[in-house]
């Protein structure tokens, strides 16, 4: 596959929670131009068919085609799960998805059980299950649906929050995990609060880390560190405004977006 020297980057959600893989990619690639899409117009993906969600993300992936972008990150785990086979055969630029960390969690965990924090669409997909017959063989593996913990990660109520990190929680350490997959790019951003509920002895793994060191692999021999600053455009179907105050909180640094019709 042939790249234009430094295309842009391209990535989206649902929502803000693609923003996690976001940072993680600009880590190890801090000279490339990114273009972040936020589909927050129909935002939950969870409550879509698979062909709604193969319509949206071909659109999406368009629209940042229109962008030239070289490589796409589907920064979505109902997205990955439901249209990414759909989104390669469709298109011809390199696709990665978003594959919860169950392979490395398998390995990891000392007493064969693990939970996958997802959305209830997550958890409910075959490719999940796949996932875990394929990776995670005799091991006890808890798919835990958290309805609701996206929607409130997208608007940042803390109140909910919590109390839905609560309850979540609690069934985890009742289930006796001791490795936790999140396997929801908006919860990477809870993991400060999660660690304080499951405490050091339960490791929490995401998916973040490795998709960022994917997608520099596959970008290494067009990668030019003749650049000295990112440039960065996001874009939302959504309210942009609401985006751009979220977005800032959660990157720690201000983030102004434009509004996007796919």
């Amino acid at each position: 596959m042939n790249f234009q020297k430094n295309s842009p980057i391209g990535l989206f959600d649902s929502g803000v929670g693609g923003l996690s893989v976001f940072q993680e990619v600009k880590k190890l690639l801090p000279h490339r131009e990114y273009i972040f899409l936020a589909d927050q117009a129909h935002v939950p993906y969870g409550k879509k068919t698979q062909k709604e969600l193969q319509n949206l993300s071909a659109r999406i992936t368009k629209f940042l085609l229109e962008k030239e972008i070289g490589i796409l990150v589907v920064a979505c785990n109902t997205a990955t799960c439901y249209a990414l086979d759909y989104l390669r055969k469709k298109f011809r630029i390199p696709i990665i998805g978003v594959v919860p960390a169950l392979k490395p969690a398998a390995k990891l965990t000392k007493n064969n059980k693990i939970a996958v924090m997802s959305t209830p669409a997550t958890a409910k997909s075959s490719y999940l299950k796949n996932l875990a017959e394929k990776f995670a063989q005799n091991k006890e593996i808890m798919l835990l649906g958290c309805k609701g913990l996206e929607d409130a990660v997208e608007t940042l109520d803390r109140k909910t929050i919590q109390t839905l990190l609560d309850k979540y929680i609690k069934k985890v350490c009742d289930f006796g995990a001791d490795t936790v997959v999140l396997g929801c790019t908006h919860y990477p951003f809870l993991k400060t609060e999660i660690k304080v509920r499951v405490g050091s002895k339960i490791r929490i793994l995401d998916s973040g880390r490795a998709i960022a060191k994917r997608t520099k692999q596959i970008l290494m021999k067009t990668e030019d560190n003749t650049k000295s600053t990112v440039i960065e455009t996001f874009y939302t179907t959504g309210n942009p405004q609401k985006f751009s105050q979220v977005a800032s909180q959660l990157l720690k640094y201000k983030v102004s977006a434009q509004f996007a019709r796919i």
